[in-house]
């Protein structure tokens, strides 16, 4: 069984994706219900879409746990436990489960010409709807309330910029991926 190592390329390039995503969160506008509306999922989808399923999984996960252990890289420069159990919580702990499902797209983009569109498109509106699960579940548990109030608050005023996001994420993120798999290469 052969062992999947990671590189000094690839550790640097989780490292530098963990902290796009912790600048990117610090865009924050806040949000009537308590949920603000962050580029921390435009970031999630660019790093899938440059790293593939396994590097951004990884960097989803090394983001979410600085963030758990007090490193304020959640929105507004917060972080610490009380914010991966509080009502934001479902969305920042599916981070990682969101870039796999987008990587894993990108992942067979780059290698069936013929599945490439509808398994990138997958792949971002899989991830995306786990997210928004996640999200919906979380906030209904952690403030009591019912699932239409957890749909108002963290997808109805969500769903167009999430499309604007997806859609500059992909016309961004291909080229990167391209450089970035070329070096892989050398």
């Amino acid at each position: 069984m052969k062992k999947s190592k990671l590189s000094v390329q690839d550790m640097c390039m989780i490292g530098m994706s963990a902290a796009i995503i912790a600048i990117m969160a610090q865009i924050s506008i806040p949000m009537p219900y308590g949920v603000p509306m962050t580029m921390q999922t435009f970031a999630i989808t660019l790093v899938a879409i440059v790293l593939g399923a396994k590097n951004s999984t990884i960097a989803s996960l090394v983001y979410v746990l600085l963030g758990a252990v007090g490193v304020p890289v959640f929105a507004n420069l917060s972080g610490g436990y009380d914010k991966v159990i509080g009502p934001t919580g479902g969305f920042l702990m599916s981070f990682p489960i969101m870039a796999l499902l987008i990587g894993l797209g990108m992942d067979i983009h780059t290698k069936n010409k013929t599945m490439s569109v509808i398994a990138m498109v997958i792949g971002i509106v899989a991830g995306t709807v786990v997210n928004y699960i996640a999200g919906i579940l979380w906030f209904c548990f952690a403030m009591k309330s019912s699932f239409l109030v957890g749909f108002e608050a963290c997808v109805l005023p969500f769903i167009p910029t999430a499309i604007i996001k997806a859609i500059f994420a992909v016309i961004i993120g291909l080229p990167v991926r391209k450089v970035v798999r070329k070096a892989a290469c050398r």
